[in-house]
Order: C-alpha cells, then sequence, then structure tokens
C-alpha cells in the first residue's frame, strides 16, 4: 500500500478534470433522494440470502448470500458513508475484501463487520474499479496492513481523476461549470447543467481532504482470469469492458455468486461518462451475464442485490437509449443536441437517473461516436 495526499501537477487537461469531478459531484448529490429498496420476492426464498441482515447500520447492511459469501449492501438516503455496495468472502484459509467505497469510515464498517465473523488472515481488499466511490476509503485497508488489488490501470487514474483535486482553486474550478449552464442552448441542457453546478461542492471536499491510496497488488488485465483460493472457496478474477476501463469482478462459480462493481446497476440508467467506457463493450457484458446459470445472485455496485431481471433491466435500458439515439442520429441531430432529448418512457418512469449528464448523455455521446459520428 502506498497512501498518498498530494496535489498533484495535472496529467490532462483542465477541462476534462472539471468534467470529470463534476459529473461524480452529482451522482452523490442524487443518491440522497435513493432509499434502498426491498429484497426482491425470488431472493426473498433463496436458502442463499440470509432474510435478516447479520448488520445494519442504516447507510448500509452485510447479508449472507451464499457459504462464505456476504454482501455490503449501501443506502445512500441514510448517509454517505459507503457510497457503493461491496462485500468479502470467508474461506478456510483466508478472507477477501471488495471495495475501498467511499471512505475510511466505510471500508472500516465493512472490516470491523468481517472481524466478528473470522479473525483468520485477510488476502488482501479488491476495488472493482478505480472511481471516486470506490476507493476514497483505500488508505484504511493501508493503516491496517491490507494489501489492496485493483486492475493495473486503477492508481493511475486514481491518481490523474482526484490527486489533482487537492491544491485547486474552488472560485476557479467552480467557473467552467457556471458558465456551461448559463450558456446552455436550450432549457433542458441548462438544468441538465446546473444540476452539476449545484452538487460539484460535495466531491470538491471530500477528494481534497481525502488521503489517497495506491493499490500495491495490481493485476494484468492480460493475465486475467485469476483464481484465488481462500481454503474450500474459490474465487475467480475477472476483467470486462463497459463502466470504466478498469473494471473487476469477482465470481464464485461454485455457488452462482456474481459481485459485479459498477458493471450491473440495480433499477438505474447506466452510467456511462467515463472516457474509457464503452456502451458496445458494456451490453457485450450484459449478455455475458445473462447467459449465466439462471439462479446466478447479483451483487451490483449500487442498489439492492438481484436476479437475472437485474441483468435484463440494464440491457433494456441500454437498448431504449440506443433506439432512441439512432433515430435522432438518422436524422441528422447532432450528438451535442441529442444527449438532452431522450424521453423517459412511462415504464422506465420509476428507474433512477444519478444525474443527466452523468449517464443517459454520455450514453448517447458514446453511441454516436461508435456508429461514425465526428
Amino acid at each position: 500500500m502506498n497512501p498518498t495526499s498530494m496535489a498533484a501537477t495535472p496529467l490532462y487537461s483542465r477541462r476534462k478534470f472539471l468534467g470529470r469531478t463534476s459529473e461524480w459531484s452529482a451522482l452523490m448529490a442524487a443518491y440522497q433522494f435513493l432509499p434502498l429498496p426491498v429484497l426482491a420476492e425470488s431472493l426473498g426464498v433463496d436458502s442463499r440470502v440470509s432474510q435478516t441482515p447479520i448488520v445494519d447500520r442504516g447507510f448500509a447492511s452485510v447479508r449472507k448470500v451464499g457459504e462464505g459469501l456476504y454482501a455490503t449492501i449501501s443506502d445512500p438516503s441514510k448517509g454517505f458513508q459507503t457510497l457503493c455496495n461491496g462485500g468479502f468472502l470467508v474461506g478456510k484459509d483466508a478472507a477477501l475484501l471488495i471495495e475501498g467505497f467511499v471512505s475510511a469510515a466505510g471500508a472500516s464498517f465493512q472490516y470491523d463487520t468481517l472481524r466478528t465473523l473470522n479473525k483468520g488472515p485477510i488476502m488482501g481488499a479488491l476495488d472493482t474499479h478505480y472511481h471516486y466511490d470506490h476507493t476514497m476509503g483505500n488508505a484504511f485497508y493501508g493503516a491496517n496492513g491490507i494489501s489492496l488489488w485493483a486492475h493495473a490501470g486503477v492508481g493511475k487514474r486514481i491518481l490523474e481523476s482526484y490527486g489533482v483535486m487537492q491544491g485547486v482553486d474552488k472560485a476557479a474550478f467552480f467557473a467552467p461549470l457556471e458558465a456551461r449552464a448559463k450558456n446552455a442552448k436550450t432549457e433542458a441542457a441548462r438544468k441538465h447543467a446546473t444540476e452539476l453546478v449545484g452538487a460539484v461542492g460535495n466531491i470538491f471536499n471530500v477528494a481534497s481532504s481525502t488521503v489517497l491510496a495506491i493499490p500495491n497488488r495490481p493485476l494484468d488485465p492480460t493475465k486475467l482470469p485469476v483464481k484465488l483460493d481462500l481454503g474450500g472457496l474459490t474465487a475467480v478474477v475477472e476483467t470486462h469492458p463497459g463502466h470504466s476501463g478498469t473494471d473487476l469482478i469477482v465470481r464464485v462459480p461454485e455457488q452462482n455468486v456474481v459481485y459485479t462493481g459498477d458493471l450491473l446497476f440495480n433499477n438505474l440508467y447506466p452510467v456511462a461518462f467515463d472516457e474509457q467506457a464503452t456502451v458496445s463493450g458494456w451490453r457485450s457484458t450484459l449478455k455475458m451475464f445473462l447467459s449465466y446459470d439462471k439462479d446466478t445472485i447479483f451483487v451490483p455496485g449500487h442498489g439492492q442485490i438481484g436476479g437475472r431481471e437485474t441483468v435484463q433491466l440494464l440491457a433494456d435500458l441500454f437498448d431504449d437509449v440506443a433506439a432512441q439515439a439512432e433515430k435522432m442520429y438518422k436524422s441528422g441531430v447532432p450528438a451535442e443536441d441529442a444527449a438532452d432529448q431522450y424521453v423517459v418512457p412511462e415504464k422506465y418512469k420509476d428507474v433512477v437517473i444519478f444525474a443527466w449528464n452523468l449517464s443517459i448523455g454520455p450514453t448517447i455521446t458514446k453511441l454516436y461516436k461508435e456508429w461514425g459520428a465526428k
């Protein structure tokens, strides 16, 4: 582990930096309005899933989802300590923690819960990707001597995305965002841009005061998948395209349980803003998930534990956005305008949108690029 807090020299343009941080701010603010749904009926009768969490702190709870398998599920409507989902696996010889969460308090909550169940060795903690809400608590693991595993690209991208937030002038930070809203061409575009302006302070404050911890067990994606033997329990770490360019999943094939990171959301529109996100790749990954056994339990990056229907919903949301985007593309609507013109169908009115410019907008612009738009 190499925890570092720094005012790093930007490794890419200020424009990219501002765009990325503003989008994550909108995500954090939107979470305030996402009460966690109850467990689906199909999982309520699944013998692998405990009907009562082993611990519930409001902002997150931990529930058994298999033999030696536990899911940490966040409820951001009750607090931001964890923000994303995670979990841990406990074998006879070692345990594996999944996610660093958004804060050291979140990582500590999961670690303390593990320790109430098992006092044995910990093989490590694994970040499913580099994004802020999955890694800002990494320093807790470093301080406790726990090695941190992640895709080999995670360390560099943490520094590029969040190291540069430390020491940045706040007024200068906000100016481009305010200008974007002021100069928006349509009411819809202004609304979406204003969402970002109103939310940006959250991420700025957290990132500027967080000790960044960089993984010391980088996993070369060309050498994945890799099997981790925890003692009577084998976890398979895989990498697949979609959300961030650094995405890992942890799969337990013998029990049909998958920890997906943000390659799967439950009842949320896809978040595709990342410069390395790929819509076609993500849709391919979802098709792979749908090919798994029908009784597979998915622990998504956000939202309640789900089954096959959770994957199908996200695939259907991609299909609907793509269908509307294709009509606009063929009609000659520019990508910048099309990004604000998607209409949420009545059947999806209860599906959550974090922030338009974090999810639907970039999904449309990426589709345009895949279709050859310049």
